[in-house]
């Protein structure tokens, strides 16, 4: 079974782009954007490679996660006929403390910029770096496909200011 164990973060600032060692440009789509059912994502990387993805939450960190690669000629096609989208830049970190991404926001999600760290276990003890302000871990509007349904832009400023969001 596929598990992914992971914590998520607001980032403030640019110290963290020292650190960047790859980035990807990612287009993730949702056919389904419900957190009581699975969450069904398509996702096309550097429009080059592309999957499908069924995603449920087990726990505030746990999510079941499979993925499954698929044709890019099909992904594009797909892409076209769905409504909740999202753009990213993702940024690999050469960082000793775990396996961490940051995600830089396009569109009605600028200029939001997300960190993730995969953990081996919910016990798994990290050190939040300096780039990293609110813990998001578990909220679900900041989930991609929350954000692909309701962007940051279309949020209260009420919404906006509880996460120092511009």
């Amino acid at each position: 079974m596929g598990l992914e164990i992971e914590r998520r973060f607001i980032v403030q600032g640019n110290a963290w782009k020292e650190l960047s060692t790859e980035v990807k440009a990612f287009h993730q789509g949702y056919f389904s954007t419900s957190f009581e059912e699975w969450i069904v994502r398509l996702r096309i990387i550097n429009e080059k490679h592309s999957e499908i993805t069924l995603k449920a939450r087990a726990t505030e960190m746990i999510n079941h996660e499979f993925e499954y690669p698929i044709p890019i000629k099909d992904a594009l096609y797909m892409w076209d006929l769905i409504s909740n989208k999202i753009k990213k830049k993702r940024h690999i970190l050469n960082f000793e403390q775990g396996k961490w991404v940051v995600d830089c926001f396009e569109g009605k999600n600028f200029p939001l910029v997300l960190a993730e760290v995969e953990l081996n276990s919910e016990k798994e003890k990290i050190t939040k770096p300096s780039w990293c302000s609110h813990e998001i871990t578990g909220v679900k509007s900041f989930s991609n496909a929350a954000l692909a349904k309701s962007p940051i832009t279309e949020w209260s400023i009420t919404e906006r200011q509880r996460f120092n969001l511009q």
